[in-house]
């Protein structure tokens, strides 16, 4: 199928091409209390093709992608390209260069085991310890070995294979005649099966705490503490702000070199884009467009180093050697997690939503579950909502020493930020 869509894009009047062959392979199962309900296995094919039109002698460079089927005829096939064109001639973008083939790309193939993955993630769950009240509803279970291959006009061809995995667990929680569920959604590369417990078992526990909470005092502001995925969202904004597209769309105002704020009191960020993190369900050695994947400092000690992004908005900005970033690692703070945990503090591990406008930095989540901390006493809350801006959050925002993973983010495993805005319920 790909040399047939080679040969058809060959003939055809466009100004270069770009090719993404996915190949999926995977097993999925779905338990029911840990009592297997079915189970099946799936082989998937997705073919994308983008094509590019100069306009303008060359000016502008028009361009529009589109999925052809793996099942697809020639006739079929030629019908997508087309339409394609059509669409790239109406497309006025600055001039860009695409992808040139490097032949010092390195890439050790590292084969994926999806039954070995399966069995880890069955034991992982079969071990999580329940109680009469508290238990595991229904797991679902989803493994894949993902093969890719890149091409494009330019000549670049290259094939890389790395693992994908999800879990999607629903727990019980159960007091008097209450019940409630909690959900949880696990990515990786495999299972991290000692994490995927610890966690499990956390939310359990939640659950149960769920039952007995009382409504969120009013407290004006006060210190609040992340801990859960939720903090994944703050230090987003860090890689957003520094995302090649929005710098140039001047949706990021920040500057290389030039602090992000002044009058820092607390700990100040240090961010990565990196190519490869343990278990990372994005251990990938090229972005999207065959660029090879190299480590690079985004933020340091809050201070902009470089912009990544796509080739498009890259070289815009006249950045060399850029690409697409799939994992980012954030540098331990200054505090351990104890230490962060002293004094007052709500500290939330359940938010309906958690958001971080990435444009102007506005914080908002409404509370599902937290912990309010207040003269050495505990109260289990829950509603009301946190708000801010990172503006001034970040100027008091401590990190803790210890690190916690999820998928493709290694970020401190609390994250403290002071005078956060808590609207409780009276």
């Amino acid at each position: 199928m790909l040399e047939m869509i080679k040969k058809i894009l060959d003939y055809t009047e466009i100004d270069g091409y770009e090719i993404r062959d996915t190949k999926i392979h995977g097993w999925e199962f779905y338990y029911i209390r840990h009592k297997l309900d079915q189970n099946r296995a799936k082989d998937i094919e997705m073919i994308r093709v983008k094509v590019f039109k100069k306009l303008d002698d060359g000016k502008y460079l028009g361009s529009a992608s589109g999925e052809i089927f793996a099942s697809a005829s020639k006739e079929e096939a030629e019908r997508v390209i087309q339409g394609l064109v059509m669409k790239a001639s109406l497309v006025k973008n600055p001039a860009y260069e695409l992808v040139k083939p490097n032949p010092q790309l390195p890439y050790q193939h590292h084969p994926v085991n999806i039954e070995n993955n399966v069995k880890d993630y069955i034991e992982a769950l079969n071990s999580v310890p329940e109680t009469g009240s508290e238990d595991l509803n229904s797991y679902e279970i989803f493994a894949n070995d993902i093969t890719v291959t890149i091409l494009n006009s330019e000549g670049v061809n290259v094939t890389y294979e790395y693992p994908s995995s999800m879990v999607e667990v629903v727990v019980n929680a159960r007091k008097d005649a209450h019940e409630i569920e909690l959900y949880r959604m696990y990515q990786g590369g495999s299972c991290d099966k000692a994490s995927l417990v610890k966690d499990i078992t956390e939310t359990l526990h939640y659950g149960k705490d769920k039952l007995v909470a009382v409504n969120t005092p009013e407290l004006n502001k006060a210190p609040v503490i992340f801990s859960t995925d939720a903090a994944i969202r703050i230090y987003e904004y860090y890689a957003s702000k520094t995302s090649a597209a929005n710098k140039y769309q001047k949706l990021s105002d920040w500057e290389i070199g030039k602090p992000i704020i002044d009058q820092v009191n607390g700990d100040k960020v240090t961010i990565s884009g990196v190519h490869e993190l343990a278990n990372s369900s994005c251990n990938y050695p090229y972005d999207a467009e065959g660029s090879l994947i190299i480590d690079k400092c985004l933020v340091k000690d809050n201070v902009p180093q470089s912009f990544w992004g796509d080739r498009q908005f890259s070289q815009y900005l006249g950045l060399k050697d850029s690409s697409s970033l799939s994992n980012f690692k954030v540098e331990p703070g200054s505090k351990s997690e104890s230490e962060l945990r002293k004094g007052d503090y709500l500290e939330i591990v359940e938010f309906s939503d958690f958001q971080v406008n990435a444009m102007i930095g506005n914080i908002a989540g409404e509370i599902r579950l937290g912990y309010w901390h207040h003269d050495g006493k505990v109260t289990i809350v829950s509603g009301g909502s946190v708000s801010g801006n990172m503006s001034n959050l970040i100027k008091d925002m401590y990190l803790s020493k210890e690190l916690k993973q999820y998928n493709n983010w290694l970020i401190p495993a609390a994250t403290r930020m002071e005078e956060v805005i808590i609207t409780g319920i009276k």
